[in-house]
């Protein structure tokens, strides 16, 4: 517990300059101690040492204020009391620095302001008290480490005892939680946008239906009907494709028409890139045939194109182009977007990496789609790379074997 009595040694060679000390400070509930001489002082702080302040006078006969503080902050224990001059003196600059070379915290002239004296005192009676809340507070901090560290000890023996049994637990489960992690990321990229245009083209019909004519009337539900069964069909093919990853036997290349391969991953985001008027150019010769797992090259197409529509301004363009690289076919996605700068494109394929694939406005989000594209080439043996310049556009380039 804090000690609610504030211990105050005054000391002044006159009876009436101590007693008027007195009379200001009693009202403040604080304890005094009285001395006429420097000597005195020093007598009453051989046997009391928890004193909060001392009121020390200056101008004292045998022995000044100068000498006495010299002499108290000797000792150890009294180098922690303030120590406030009383003096009668002008405030000269050697005087002044005399006094705080001899351990003075401030200085009081005489005659004293009372409010003054009072005020003065009271910021050190507080301090007073904070610092022995701190000195209660540290030792409690101690007990307390010391207790977390004889804690911590069993907590890591417990823990080294667990460890073998918990490595072999922790690789199951990351199998697990790899495989659940791309199913939803499939099923968050690969469905997302289409059913963005959906919700459009009914939000429309829904709001506009008396002023649309008949005409726009069919386009819009033609896009529905059109959009919701290649939704059914993607999903289904979603589902098939999940229970194979259980059975670790998803992966299944096949001859494919990269062209056709590359239109068929872009129907369920033509809408979303009809909205801001992007164009998606498919310059894909028709004699580029590619050996490829059909749900995987469409994933991969459908994760890179979703982010390119994204973060490409309206009116721009999305290009496809290919060219033989040895045995493999290297597809270049290049888009008009925004660009990504060069610390974003150096950590763009880490598992650290939460950064949407072509963002550079600091949209983030799981990182799973990039990390699902980058496995996805990887399993047919290729590589993916960015190139990116900011403000003029992104390119990925991906690699899969020819056929």
């Amino acid at each position: 517990m804090i000690a609610e009595t504030i211990k105050i040694l005054l000391v002044d060679d006159r009876e009436d300059n101590l007693m008027s000390m007195e009379v200001v400070l009693e009202k403040q509930g604080y304890a005094f101690s009285k001395a006429t001489s420097g000597r005195d002082a020093l007598k009453i702080l051989l046997k009391e040492d928890d004193f909060s302040l001392i009121l020390l006078d200056v101008k004292m006969p045998l022995m000044d204020g100068y000498e006495t503080a010299e002499l108290i902050y000797q000792r150890e224990k009294l180098r922690n009391i303030p120590v406030i001059f009383i003096t009668g003196q002008d405030y000269e600059e050697a005087a002044v620095f005399k006094g705080y070379q001899a351990g003075a915290v401030d200085y009081i002239r005489k005659p004293f302001n009372p409010q003054i004296l009072r005020s003065k005192v009271a910021v050190f009676a507080e301090l007073h008290k904070k610092n022995q809340l701190l000195k209660q507070q540290e030792e409690k901090l101690k007990v307390i480490n010391d207790d977390l560290l004889k804690l911590n000890q069993q907590l890591e023996n417990r823990v080294k005892e667990r460890t073998l049994e918990l490595e072999n637990l922790n690789e199951e489960l990351k199998e697990l939680n790899m495989a659940k992690d791309k199913i939803l990321s499939v099923i968050s990229h690969d469905l997302r946008n289409p059913i963005t245009a959906l919700m459009a083209s009914s939000e429309k019909l829904n709001r506009d239906i008396e002023v649309l004519g008949e005409q726009e009337v069919k386009k819009y539900s033609s896009i529905i009907y059109t959009t919701s069964n290649r939704i059914l069909t993607q999903l289904n093919e979603l589902v098939e494709w999940a229970k194979k990853q259980r059975k670790k036997s998803s992966f299944s290349p096949k001859r494919v028409k990269l062209l056709e391969g590359i239109n068929e991953a872009l129907e369920l985001l033509k809408t979303n890139a009809s909205h801001k008027k992007i164009e998606l150019k498919n310059d894909i010769a028709a004699d580029v045939y590619v050996k490829a797992d059909v749900f995987m090259l469409r994933s991969i197409l459908q994760n890179i194109v979703t982010n390119a529509i994204k973060f490409t301004p309206d009116g721009g363009a999305i290009t496809f182009t290919a060219m033989p690289v040895e045995n493999m076919i290297e597809v270049c996605v290049q888009d008009t977007g925004v660009g990504m700068s060069e610390e974003i494109r150096d950590t763009l394929f880490s598992t650290s990496s939460s950064y949407s694939i072509s963002g550079t406005n600091n949209e983030q989000g799981s990182g799973l789609g990039l990390l699902l594209v980058r496995d996805f080439v990887a399993q047919h043996g290729g590589n993916i790379t960015v190139e990116s310049e900011i403000k003029k556009g992104t390119c990925f380039k991906f690699t899969i074997p020819a056929n």
